[in-house]
């Protein structure tokens, strides 16, 4: 007998945990399944690099919720559950060895995003790693213990954070970076003073350097580049992720042009009764006003919100995103939010940028550092259009007023006259926000 549910939702990451667990509290008699590959739910990919490191002792302590949780909700949880076939209606699970059927009314489709393997030999040799799942850490932790030297390729967030944390537990460690500078998501300017950063930390860094071989017998021995070769006992790929989309092709779901499920406001995919919520899905660029692709734990947590919501029957909307993120390499935070200059071009954009060095305190109060504020706007209109954060200390606060100035369609003037709090142990009464918001304002013609 094929068992039946009104919402079947695959995926039981932040995005798929969500949707389930809203339709459940918005309507208890709905019936709920959520199928998952690995042996957890509702787990933090993001902790992995820090799991390394050492700062989680237990895998556990990564999983924000346990399976018995949800169940407790009564949501029907399976884990160690691949689904191999969707169609209208219907989904076929191999579940312990056996394939069985499902059948559905409304399907939430929250597949999250698979590692992007570069085109290159040995990728399946002992000692190579990605970290996308927590059986991805936990072998990882046991592999590189015994490694000397760790090669990781890929400079950008998740590649950053292995690096940093490989170096807290002692290891050598050399970066390989395809691209002229580390950090993509940030302008040139701004990544170079995180590749001081990780100079300063006895980082082994190569940029503009391709990865062409991991060679080895049976386990990694070294890697070959289009420029060299490198020592490794290990090697970390961290060159990004795509969007997994393998079932909703099988559903006949319309695909955007970023790769991800095209989807309007309320999750609602191009087949009827088919949501997709998370990494699997696009979002609307406020900045930009166009479909994008955002993969980040936050955003897909409030795309499952939404999907779950009209699941269960209500009136629910994802507004879109600007890209907010922000890192720790070594001693210095990091953050973006909203375009790049060199994006803010190819989006047909007039970037102007400015970017000012100060401090997080005044000078006679003890314990501040140094802060470097870019901010971006369009010549044309005068509107901000992105910033990126870098300094020791009030990063963090400094990006979420950006990304609120940025999704609210706020103006340089706004950022200028904004009410920012002030007191010398947080921070200077000119904040670097407002200096730079005035030397924009002058910039753009504005005031002198």
């Amino acid at each position: 007998m094929v068992e039946r549910y009104d919402v079947i939702v695959v995926g039981g990451g932040p995005a798929g945990m969500t949707a389930a667990s809203r339709i459940k509290r918005l309507k208890p008699s709905m019936r709920v399944a959520v199928f998952e590959r690995s042996e957890y739910v509702s787990y933090a990919p993001c902790g992995l690099p820090y799991y390394l490191g050492g700062f989680a002792k237990s895998i556990d302590q990564l999983v924000h919720y346990t399976v018995d949780v949800f169940r407790k909700r009564g949501i029907d949880v399976f884990t160690r559950a691949e689904v191999v076939e969707v169609a209208q209606g219907y989904a076929r699970v191999r579940l312990g060895g056996e394939e069985k059927a499902f059948e559905w009314s409304k399907l939430i489709l929250a597949t999250g995003a698979r590692p992007r393997l570069p085109p290159i030999k040995g990728l399946d040799l002992e000692g190579v790693f990605t970290l996308r799942t927590l059986e991805d850490g936990e072998r990882a932790k046991r592999d590189v213990q015994s490694a000397r030297r760790v090669a990781v390729i890929g400079g950008g967030y998740i590649g950053l954070e292995v690096v940093e944390n490989l170096k807290r537990i002692g290891k050598g460690v050399v970066v390989f970076e395809i691209l002229p500078h580390v950090m993509p998501t940030l302008d040139p300017d701004v990544a170079a003073l995180v590749e001081g950063e990780l100079t300063r930390n006895d980082v082994e860094l190569h940029l503009g350097e391709g990865v062409r071989e991991i060679a080895g017998a049976a386990r990694v021995e070294k890697l070959v580049t289009d420029k060299g070769e490198y020592e490794a006992d290990a090697v970390f790929v961290a060159t990004g992720v795509a969007p997994e989309t393998l079932l909703a092709k099988q559903l006949g779901v319309k695909i955007g042009y970023t790769g991800a499920v095209q989807v309007n406001k309320r999750m609602e995919t191009s087949v009827e009764n088919v949501y997709a919520a998370g990494d699997v899905a696009e979002a609307i660029n406020l900045v930009t006003g166009k479909p994008d692709w955002f993969p980040l734990a936050p955003i897909a947590n409030k795309m499952g919100y939404v999907a779950g919501a009209n699941a269960a029957g209500l009136s629910a909307e994802f507004p879109g995103a600007v890209g907010t993120a922000v890192t720790k390499v070594f001693n210095l935070e990091v953050a973006r939010t909203g375009l790049t200059e060199e994006r803010a071009r190819k989006e047909g954009f007039e970037p102007v940028s400015v970017k000012v060095e100060t401090a997080t305190r005044p000078g006679y109060y003890p314990g501040g550092s140094r802060i470097t504020v870019k901010l971006i706007a369009d010549r044309k209109s005068g509107r901000p259009l992105g910033g990126q954060v870098v300094g020791g200390e009030g990063v963090l606060a400094r990006v979420n007023t950006l990304a609120t100035l940025l999704a609210k369609g706020g103006t340089v003037e706004d950022l200028f006259f904004a009410d920012l709090a002030y007191a010398p142990p947080f921070a200077p009464v000119w904040d670097p926000l407002v200096v730079a918001a005035r030397v924009m304002m002058r910039e753009l013609g504005g005031v002198e």
